[in-house]
């Protein structure tokens, strides 16, 4: 898979997240495995798991009003359909690298 297809919220994520993801789907979505392999409580796990699913959110938040804002542009006749595909794909690549 090429960098520009990683979808920007995977991008956002620090390594100790995508560790955890790849733990979470290994144990099949046992929070009770999660806490027996990371040696903490079952509502120490709930928590690092919530953390993550807002940090996800966050990063897709951002992009859809961004991207609903060229939209609008676009709705409103003060930009091009051309340019507004340019504006959101240059963006989106932009997520992308970071």
């Amino acid at each position: 898979m090429e960098r520009q297809d990683v979808p920007a919220w995977v991008l956002a994520l620090e390594q100790e997240h995508l560790e955890f993801i790849r733990k979470f789907v290994l144990s099949s979505g046992s929070l009770k495995d999660m806490a027996t392999a990371y040696q903490v409580s079952y509502p120490t796990v709930r928590a690092k798991l919530n953390q993550l699913i807002e940090r996800i959110d966050s990063v897709q938040q951002e992009d859809v009003e961004f991207v609903n804002m060229i939209k609008n542009l676009v709705l409103d006749e003060r930009l091009s359909l051309d340019v507004a595909k340019t504006i959101i794909d240059s963006y989106r690549k932009g997520q992308a690298k970071e």
